[in-house]
């Protein structure tokens, strides 16, 4: 990879798109290709003025604000990944909603909401490509790679910064729909089960209930009970790693489908069904943003879902 050195000072005025910014998170954005710990060094050292001055890492960008970037030496990047036409028509296919501050799509299972971990594109980069005249896409959430269903994509800073407060504050309601192992008793169902993540040696992630984790709280209420296994709703209360697949399991009904947290001999009977993902759905969403009426979103279930479960009521 080659070096391009820029031998002058950049002065960058701030506009709407980087206010409430860390200058941190600004300069690895700006600076593309530039190490981590090169940046905090020339922070630290305080090549990078905000205002003529000295500032912290932490430090939050207002509008006008004139920063300083000293000489430095920024890799080129390789030309980024184009997702095909098919997947580009596929996430045209998938708006649910859009307004001038967010757009939210109903994610199909299978595709990664943004590139790494060996993998060239995801959703974001996928969105990018197709509106290359949007000045700003970023995901205000993830969801996992096979879970399909509600995903945010904020528009504007500004209302990136305002999902962000729902999410620490609670003012989000999410459900999603779980198709999980046995028949559920006992109606709505609390699963306040403290979380952590742990890291095995082979460097895979795995999330554990623990009493030392997170505080996590999902509510499960049955929607559907068919013949050895049923249809659940799920509410987050909280939204940490991997929770409504642990919870599940924690509860004694692991999701169909999970190859990390299910059940291997109810995974092969749900394929024998026709079942050939996760079957975790994120089904609705409803918020609402500062100046913003409430938005209230519902994703469909994908065909191949809907015709299991129209199977399992044949069964049952």
């Amino acid at each position: 990879m080659s070096e391009n050195p820029q031998s002058s000072v950049r002065e960058i005025v701030v506009g709407e798109d980087g206010v409430g910014q860390r200058i941190d998170n600004f300069l690895l954005k700006t600076l593309k290709g530039v190490p981590k710990s090169r940046i905090y060094r020339i922070l630290r050292k305080g090549e990078v003025r905000v205002n003529r001055g000295r500032i912290k890492p932490e430090y939050r960008l207002k509008i006008g604000d004139l920063v300083r970037i000293p000489p430095i030496r920024v890799s080129e990047e390789k030309a980024p990944a184009v997702p095909g036409d098919r997947i580009l028509r596929l996430l045209d296919q998938c708006i649910l909603y859009e307004d001038k501050s967010i757009l939210i799509l109903n994610k199909p299972s299978g595709l990664a909401v943004h590139g790494g971990s060996g993998l060239s594109f995801g959703v974001i980069e996928g969105l990018r490509a197709l509106r290359p005249e949007a000045r700003f896409l970023e995901l205000a959430h993830r969801l996992d790679r096979d879970t399909s269903g509600c995903l945010v994509i904020a528009k504007k800073r500004s209302a990136l910064r305002g999902f962000h407060e729902l999410l620490r504050e609670g003012g989000m309601d999410k459900h999603y729909l779980a198709l999980v192992k046995g028949r559920w008793q006992g109606g709505k169902r609390r699963v306040e089960a403290p979380l952590r993540k742990n890291v095995l040696s082979s460097g895979e992630r795995v999330v554990r209930v623990s009493e030392d984790g997170k505080p996590s709280l999902s509510i499960f209420t049955p929607v559907a009970i068919y013949k050895d296994c049923s249809l659940v709703r799920v509410k987050l209360v909280t939204g940490r790693t991997h929770q409504v697949r642990v919870h599940a399991q924690f509860c004694g009904h692991p999701i169909a489908g999970d190859d990390k947290y299910g059940d291997a001999a109810f995974n092969r009977e749900m394929a024998a069904r026709g079942l050939k993902r996760l079957f975790l759905h994120a089904a609705e969403l409803r918020f609402t943003l500062p100046e913003s009426a409430t938005i209230h979103v519902e994703a469909p279930l994908e065909e191949g879902l809907q015709a299991l479960l129209t199977g399992l009521e044949r069964e049952a």
